[in-house]
């Protein structure tokens, strides 16, 4: 036979339990108010936290003081940097005024009985409280109501970065402090002691970096929901250059320097001079790609030693091209010997041309004097009659020079055009390709020492 179970049971337990879970909160808050001193329960009785002070009497005024206990990174991949800082919060609250002239420390927790600012880190990326080996906070009340409370916080902060001088650069970070959802008109936010507000940085060491300068100032945050109270800390760091010199500017100059060897090889030993090309084309190729490894892999802009790098890869590559170049004319030179030969038999046959014509040139004025002077009778033979004169060379019968002379004109033209064109090619050969070593030797060093002065000039100073 089956039990019918009656509809309201189950409503009965339930409100059964709901009642013993009541009891418990309410002997919970009672356990919770004997353990409080009589001064505290006198301050909280009535005390509603989720009222600011001054509800009803204008903002509320909060004081705030940093102090940096460490900068553990700073990431030019991330553009950001983590710290571990003190802040402190001072401001006053009417309701917890009591007699007396001694301040109550309180234990952290109890912070959750009172009304405490909505700040938050505008930039941050992620932050958490320290809660080792209790949660790091404090709270401090004075008989006058003010209310102290100080929290230990590591947080990572993005630090927008320009780093078209990097390793050369300087770097301006901010700490940003906003109130959440109170406006100016509920709270207004203040350095307790100006710029002394920020404390810690002057014995902070850094790896890569220095703090040459910071300050602190007071703005407002304008959104669309009003305009909210900031308070914002700005410090300056200057990057540490010794390192990247040792690690990449020397390592790169030397490998300038080392491509300039070649220069004293002879130019025979091509297996010698090709090795040092390559292997320091190739090195230098190398320590490029492991100088950008600490940097973004998307940048927008290029860096001071980028453009140094490309400086002594450029010198490399032309050391190397200065080889072939050189070579190339060794291999020549006998060719442009025979022209410049070729051009001096030119010159010789244009010489023995101009003879022929003065030659010719004179055989024809004999020609034409004999024509002038009257012509003999012809000798009569011994049979009586008229002898036959045989013709002469200068007989009209025989061609004219005149015919002669204009190809022979047309080919000096030739010539003298072959000539000009032998001395064009005269003026780009170079007499002894070993004289292309001998250049390099003072021009490649020469021409690096000046850009470095330019390029550290630029860097540094401007």
């Amino acid at each position: 036979m089956m039990t019918v179970i009656p509809s309201w049971l189950p409503l009965f337990v339930l409100i059964f339990f709901n009642r013993i879970f009541e009891n418990s909160l309410l002997s919970a808050e009672v356990k919770e108010g004997e353990i409080l001193p009589p001064t505290i329960q006198k301050l909280m009785k009535g005390y509603n936290k989720y009222l600011r002070p001054f509800f009803d009497n204008g903002p509320v005024t909060v004081g705030m003081s940093l102090d940096i206990a460490s900068i553990d990174t700073i990431s030019e991949i991330n553009m950001d940097y983590t710290a571990t800082i003190f802040l402190r919060q001072r401001w006053t609250d009417e309701r917890l005024v009591f007699e007396g002239n001694k301040s109550l420390s309180l234990d952290g927790r109890l912070v959750e009985l009172l009304w405490v600012p909505d700040t938050f880190i505008v930039d941050s990326k992620k932050s958490f409280l320290h809660d080792i080996t209790v949660e790091n906070r404090l709270i401090r009340i004075f008989p006058n109501g003010t209310v102290l409370y100080a929290l230990r916080i590591t947080t990572t902060v993005a630090c927008n970065m320009d780093l078209t001088k990097y390793p050369m650069d300087k770097q301006t970070c901010t700490l940003q402090l906003e109130s959440w959802g109170y406006n100016i008109n509920d709270v207004m936010f203040y350095w307790t002691r100006g710029n002394e507000s920020v404390s810690g940085l002057d014995t902070l060491r850094l790896a890569q970096y220095t703090v040459e300068d910071h300050y602190t100032s007071v703005s407002e945050a304008v959104y669309e929901t009003g305009n909210y109270p900031k308070l914002i800390f700005h410090f300056e760091l200057k990057r540490s250059i010794l390192y990247f010199i040792l690690e990449t500017y020397v390592p790169s100059s030397l490998l300038v320097v080392l491509s300039w060897v070649s220069f004293w090889i002879s130019q025979s030993s091509v297996p010698a001079r090709i090795c040092i090309g390559v292997t320091t084309v190739l090195t230098m190729t190398t320590l490029m790609m492991g100088a950008r490894t600490s940097l973004p892999n998307a940048n927008c802009f290029i860096k001071a030693i980028d453009v140094y790098l490309g400086i002594c890869f450029s010198f490399i590559f032309g050391a190397l091209i200065e080889y072939a170049v050189a070579h190339f004319c060794t291999l020549h030179h006998p060719d442009c010997n025979a022209l410049m030969y070729g051009g001096h038999h030119m010159h010789d046959c244009d010489d023995d041309m101009n003879g022929i014509v003065t030659t010719i040139a004179s055989d024809s004025n004999r020609s034409k004097r004999r024509k002038d002077s009257p012509t003999p009778a012809p000798a009569p033979t011994p049979t009586g009659e008229p002898g036959v004169v045989p013709p002469s060379p200068t007989s009209p019968e025989a061609k004219p020079p005149e015919a002669l002379t204009e190809p022979l004109n047309r080919c000096l033209k030739n010539l003298s055009l072959i000539r000009q064109m032998l001395r064009s090619v005269n003026c780009c050969h170079v007499e002894n390709p070993h004289y292309i070593d001998n250049y390099s030797r003072v021009t490649f060093p020469l021409s690096f020492v000046i850009v470095n002065l330019l390029y550290w000039t630029y860097y540094l100073y401007l």
